[in-house]
């Protein structure tokens, strides 16, 4: 198949005017209809299918089709649709979201969501992007299976596992009516809070360390074409610094344990849970535990934005009135077994 040149040669401006075009359509039919299954975060439906639909067309379009571009093509079409297919599955599972319901109904700011969008998918996919462009495609490149390649398969493997062997781990934990509530300790989540987010990290790390294998081996020449390659790392760190301060752990960690504490749910064991828990990094937890606060708060990431403190954090007008109802509640209790006592004791009595 003959190569196709459109607008730009690294194919940069090619992919943002799909990227914009599918989020839109998306957006308007959301917008419209309401639709909560067209919504979600940065991993729902429209975003996953974007990043297949990216790697389709710029492979397509490269005309050279080496098993570099093929291998990495493939990886983000693979993460990119289990992602979409098992957030579709939960949703229409549950049946709705609620989490855009403020917004849903406010044009710009949803529209907001979907341009923060756009730009999540666009820049991850530089890595791929690029290096199926005309601009790196007319280089020669080392066959597939150098170092670097073959350590870049196997974290994607183990990336890959982690994330989709997560999720249904969690899945399946909170469909069981007996776990409700508790906190999901099973698994690789007995090593990890959050093992799905640290596989999404080093699966697109893996993409990136395989993509620029053509530079890394000296077989770009043009200096501008090896420090584009070189600057596509922008892709999965800016995946890593959205799941670290975006839409990650700053509303999965002091959040939902404020949510906890003042609802008294499974607080204790949720706390014991922190505490020999890494945040993000797989860790034993019997070493991770007595690890100083230094080093999980550096090393470990378990950053000090994260952390939920009580005295600062917690709403103190919910917990009295959680503690109010638990007295209320101890009471009753109380009251019914004195009660249930005193019955017996006349029953005893009667028929002694």
């Amino acid at each position: 198949m003959a190569e196709v040149r459109a607008l730009d040669d690294y194919y940069l401006a090619i992919t943002l005017l799909i990227t914009i075009a599918y989020q839109l359509f998306f957006f308007a039919i959301a917008f419209s209809l309401k639709f909560d299954k067209l919504t979600g975060d940065s991993h729902h439906f429209a975003g996953g299918t974007n990043f297949v639909v990216l790697a389709i067309i710029t492979l397509s379009f490269s005309g050279e089709h080496h098993a570099r571009q093929i291998v990495t093509s493939l990886f983000i079409m693979l993460w990119g649709a289990r992602l979409s297919g098992f957030l579709l599955f939960r949703i229409l599972k549950t049946g709705k979201d609620d989490r855009f319901d403020e917004i849903r109904d406010k044009f710009f700011k949803f529209l907001g969501f979907w341009v923060f969008q756009m730009v999540w998918v666009w820049t991850v996919s530089l890595p791929v992007t690029l290096l199926n462009s005309p601009n790196i495609t007319r280089y020669h490149q080392p066959s597939f299976g150098t170092g670097r390649d073959i350590a870049g398969v196997i974290l994607f493997t183990i990336g890959f596992v982690m994330e989709f062997v997560s999720d249904i781990q969690k899945y399946l934990f909170r469909s069981d009516p007996a776990n409700k509530g508790k906190v999901c300790d099973v698994g690789f989540f007995t090593c990890t809070r959050h093992p799905n987010y640290f596989g999404e990290i080093i699966m697109q790390f893996s993409i990136y360390m395989i993509a620029i294998s053509p530079a890394a081996y000296g077989y770009i020449s043009s200096t501008s074409d090896r420090n584009a390659l070189y600057a596509t790392i922008l892709g999965p760190i800016f995946l890593t610094m959205l799941l670290l301060f975006v839409s990650g752990l700053t509303l999965q960690e002091r959040p939902g344990a404020k949510k906890r504490y003042e609802s008294g749910n499974h607080w204790e064991s949720y706390q014991r849970y922190t505490k020999r828990t890494s945040i993000l990094i797989p860790f034993p937890p019997q070493l991770y535990e007595p690890l100083p606060t230094v080093l999980k708060r550096t090393i470990f990431l378990e950053f000090p934005l994260y952390v939920f403190d009580p005295a600062k954090h917690a709403d103190a007008g919910k917990v009295r009135e959680r503690e109010a109802a638990e007295n209320e509640e101890q009471s009753v209790n109380r009251i019914d077994r004195q009660n249930g006592t005193e019955y017996r004791d006349e029953e005893e009595r009667a028929g002694g």
